[in-house]
Formats: structure tokens, sequence, C-alpha cells
């Protein structure tokens, strides 16, 4: 095992933590009411440092690798916050890093580590295409020293506040590739210059607080120099983002459920009917022990997933295999912790039903549970493919 996946970066946790505290359950709930983005908590959380975890010191970054990330993610689920409003910063900002420019890097990534530029946009999910990437239609089109870019995207969380879009577009029709995955292009859209320039946004109101929206490009002109790598090698790009993306979000839920377990455990303790705990009968303790359980063996696959990702190996099984468990174990302990509640889970002031909205996003994003056990059958076990 690597020395970074030894790692439990115990002051980064309790540093975040002390951060978190500062953003209690009142400040999540009144956000909830007004479907509001949480300006003052990212902010925070980039004047710390944390966002810019991933990010190599040479660009003013603190240069960590991802289990430091992912401790930082688990840790703010944990205390009861939400990662969701940046946390793709951590791992969008990967396919800049790993494949852009020498030119492309020095201009960005210094203003992302600071905060004065913000990367939170990732423009890849079309309405006909779901999580079928190769069948997007939005195209960029060469002319001259820019493309000019048509089509759009849907659940593009926090484009509205982003400084930066990481678009995925086809720039070779489909029929005209060689391969289903070929022809497709990343670029880094510059926002407050496309929405000058025919790029258009549209807010959708969600069960949970996700920011996340529509984007419609109309001819929407895009500077050639903002073409990250080859032109037609986006797919492998945007792919190669993916196994980090899945772990990360895996670190948030194994966060989640333990937000879930310490408070369902102390209500259990604390509340009591027919002059009993309610935590001392095992028609309580057992969901909560359950759901612990499942918490422990996500959290270790995404310990496991996190060191082969470090090391530079194929981590494809581990990362999907650590998103999906943690999403199981983090809904199991959301029902448990609801349960336990009882009438009281259904109040706000408690935040339980909060953050059961939150985490029952991630049965189906960033890739769906499905769509997991597909890989698995084909790619680890060997099964025709099913799609």
């Amino acid at each position: 095992m690597t020395t970074a996946a030894r790692e439990t970066y115990e002051e980064i946790r309790e540093s975040v933590a002390k951060l978190c505290a500062q953003f209690p359950g009142e400040y999540w709930r009144g956000l909830d009411r007004e479907m509001a983005y949480p300006s003052a908590f990212v902010q925070a959380l980039t004047e710390a440092g944390y966002l810019s975890v991933l990010i190599p010191e040479e660009y003013g970054g603190v240069g960590l690798p991802l289990s430091a990330a992912a401790a930082v993610l688990e840790e703010i689920q944990l205390q009861g916050c939400n990662g969701a409003a940046c946390h793709a910063q951590m791992y969008i900002m990967g396919a800049l890093l790993r494949h852009g420019s020498d030119a492309q890097k020095a201009k960005y990534l210094p203003g992302i580590a600071s905060g004065a530029l913000r990367l939170q946009a990732f423009g890849v999910t079309e309405p006909t295409s779901g999580t079928d990437t190769s069948s997007i239609k939005t195209f960029a089109r060469r002319d001259g020293d820019h493309y000019v870019v048509n089509g759009q995207k849907i659940w593009t969380s926090r484009a509205e506040h982003s400084d930066l879009m990481l678009l995925l577009a086809r720039t070779t029709p489909k029929e005209q590739a060689a391969k289903r995955t070929d022809g497709l292009s990343v670029f880094v859209v510059d926002m407050a210059e496309a929405k000058q320039a025919g790029m258009t946004i549209r807010p959708i109101r969600t069960m949970m607080n996700h920011a996340t929206t529509e984007v419609f490009f109309d001819d929407v002109r895009v500077p050639a120099e903002n073409l990250v790598g080859e032109e037609g090698k986006g797919f492998r790009y945007i792919l190669s983002g993916m196994n980090a993306e899945r772990i990360l979000i895996a670190s948030e839920c194994v966060g989640d459920a333990k937000w879930f377990i310490r408070k369902a455990t102390a209500y259990a303790r604390e509340r009591s009917v027919f002059g009993r705990p309610i935590g001392q009968n095992q028609g309580v303790q057992f969901p909560i022990a359950k759901a612990y359980a499942a918490m422990r063996a996500a959290e270790l696959m995404v310990r496991e997933a996190a060191e082969k990702f470090e090391a530079g190996l194929d981590c494809g099984p581990e990362a999907n295999m650590a998103k999906m468990l943690a999403a199981d174990a983090s809904w199991e302990a959301a029902n448990a912790c609801v349960q336990t509640h009882g009438g009281f889970a259904f109040a706000e002031e408690y935040d339980v039903e909060r953050k059961f909205r939150e985490t029952r996003l991630y049965q189906v994003a960033p890739i769906s549970t499905n769509l997991v056990l597909s890989y698995l059958a084909e790619h680890v076990l060997g099964l025709p493919r099913s799609y």
C-alpha cells in the first residue's frame, strides 16, 4: 500500500471539521428554502486551500494526492455540509492538468487554485444521450481560429456559479468517425464570454438544492486555443477523469453514511418510549448496525481504489465498485436514520430529510448503479455486453 493510501489526513479532517462548524444546519436549511448557492461556504473552502489540494504547487495548489481530496470531501459530508457545491473542481481540472498545454495550465490553474477562477461546470450530458456519451450531438465546427458551438447540455450543475466550463462536443460527425468514441473534443469555455456570444442557461429546480441547469449553445464562438489536447480525442480525456470522480463521490457517500449513523445512534440513545431508550430494542439497533457494516466495507473499497489510482494502475473496477457500494451504504444509513427518528425525521430542523434527499442522488449520478453492474459484468466477469 502506498504511503498516501495509508495516510488518513487527520489534521486535514480536523481543520475541515472546524471550518464546517461555521456553517451549521441553520445555514443549509436557509439555502434550501431559497434554492440558493452556498457562496460563503465555497469561498471559505477556497480561502483555506481545500479546493486546490490536487493542483501542483508550481501552479499555486497544495499538490496532495487523490486520497487527500477524498478526506476533505468525506469530512464535509460527515459534518452535515454538502460538498456537491464545489466537488467538481477537484476532478474536472484533472483533464486540464493531464492533457492541457503548458500555456493553458499557466493561464488557468493558478487562478483556479487561488479562487479567482471557478471551474465548476462540466458540460457533458445531453437530453437525448444520458450516459451514452458517444451519442452526444453538440457540435463544434472549426472556423478559422475559433470553433463555433451549437447544441444543448443538461444537468450541467453549477453553470451559473462558474467562470469556466469544461465542454465535451463533437468535432467529427458520428457517422464519419472510425469508432463511436472518436471525434469528440474537450474545450475550456470562458462563461462570461460565452454568455455574451449565444450561450444561455436555464436553472432546473430539483428535489434537493443542487444548482443544476440546462445550457444552450447558439453559434457560440470558442477560441481554438481553448481546445484541450488533440481534436477528436476528448472522450479518452474525459474518461481518464471519471475514475477520480467516482472515488471522490464515493468518499462523500461514506461521509454521508457516517453522518446518518452518528445521528441515528445519538437519537436512539436519547429517545425513550415505554420507559426505555429505543436503542435498546434490536428492531432499532440492527438496521443501524447493518448500515455501519456496509459503510465500513465501502470505506475500504474507496481506500483501495484511491491506492490504485495514486499508483497509476487501472482502477476502473475498484472506482466503480467504490462508488456503488458507498452510494448503497449512504442510502441504507439514510433509511435507518429516518426509521430511527420516526416522524421527527421529516421535520426540517433535524436536517435528516435534507440529507436524505441529497444522498439519494448518488444512486443515479454520476453513474447509475445499474450501469456499474453492467460494467462489472462485462469488463470484470467477461459476460457479453448488455447494452
